[in-house]
């Protein structure tokens, strides 16, 4: 039994704004995984206790640990893109576990950094990574969520930030004018309200308003499907100010990081558009920093593309001491 997990059994959750995913950990292996809808479910027990109902018999975990989109304060989130509040000591309650942890989503990718093995990476761009340095985690999706990893020997550590939710920098004249579209409907414009889901989407509606045409609204994974096929130049033009405003974030978050560990893209939509990405202006603008722009061309980036890092994360935070 892993120090950490009672039972030797224990429940695996990464819940962000649309989806929650579950999975059982046992003897260092993961099974039973399962992803149900946030919206279909009004609480975070409920979606628990939907995915246990589903368990074979004999499964029933001793404790739990869930990856959860929002900042974590005493054991307890408020989810930012949904109405869920978490709490750990609740779970803990409702399903009789001994342990439960509630971690930011962040959190338990950086954790999951130290597991990841070439096979789970797309590199973008070049750059060798100085396995004593910071790393960097990114990730847009319902959100943008952003961490850190230190390594030893000062670590391992993980930090976790609200920098998603820093205002979204302007590079040329035209990302000013769609920055400019924006505050007017939001008043701030963070980079989680460009660099997520539906910031895509609002992002191809502000070059339609800029450009004085009528465009017709579409999900992020419609206008993804246009610009990947070619079937709409409008489609295309969002997706590549995302990709170019991606790269401007994530050379930011490099630079502030000291991340010569290297910059890993995490989240749910950069894996479905790893090549679309890689032909994109995202690398050119990590590394357009001026003086500093040698610095980053040394930093590899990195997309993260295997299905499930929040749980090898959070394998890792119940397998260490109390």
């Amino acid at each position: 039994m892993k120090v950490g997990i009672p039972g030797g059994r224990a429940l695996l959750g990464d819940i962000g704004g649309t989806n929650a995913r579950f999975a059982i950990l046992e003897n260092g292996e993961v099974g039973h995984a399962d992803t149900l809808s946030v919206a279909t479910h009004g609480t975070a027990i409920d979606a628990v206790a939907a995915y246990l109902s589903g368990l074979p018999k004999g499964q029933r975990p001793g404790a739990a640990a869930l990856a959860c989109a929002g900042p974590v304060e005493n054991g307890t989130v408020v989810m930012t893109n949904s109405p869920w509040r978490i709490e750990a000591g609740e779970i803990e309650r409702q399903f009789g576990f001994a342990r439960a942890l509630v971690v930011n989503d962040f959190a338990a990718q950086a954790w999951a950094v130290p597991g990841l093995g070439a096979a789970d990476l797309h590199a973008i761009g070049r750059g060798i990574a100085r396995p004593d340095r910071p790393a960097a985690i990114l990730g847009p999706g319902s959100g943008l969520g952003i961490s850190s990893y230190l390594p030893p020997p000062k670590g391992p550590a993980v930090a976790v930030g609200e920098g998603g939710h820093a205002t979204m920098p302007a590079t040329d004249d035209r990302e000013a004018a769609v920055l400019a579209a924006l505050r007017a409907r939001f008043g701030h414009v963070s980079a989680e309200r460009v660099l997520s889901g539906n910031g895509l989407v609002r992002l191809h509606e502000a070059l339609a308003e800029l450009e004085g045409r009528a465009g017709a609204r579409r999900s992020a994974a419609e206008i993804t499907e246009a610009a990947g096929t070619g079937a709409c130049k409008h489609s295309a033009a969002a997706l590549d100010l995302f990709c170019a405003m991606l790269g401007t974030f994530a050379g930011n978050l490099a630079l502030t990081l000291g991340a010569q560990g290297g910059v890993y893209i995490a989240g749910g939509i950069a894996p479905r558009m790893v090549d679309y990405l890689a032909r994109s202006k995202f690398r050119d603008r990590f590394e357009a920093k001026g003086r500093f722009k040698a610095y980053l061309a040394a930093i590899p980036t990195w997309v993260v593309t295997h299905p499930t890092p929040a749980f090898l994360g959070l394998a890792r935070i119940l397998a260490q001491p109390d």
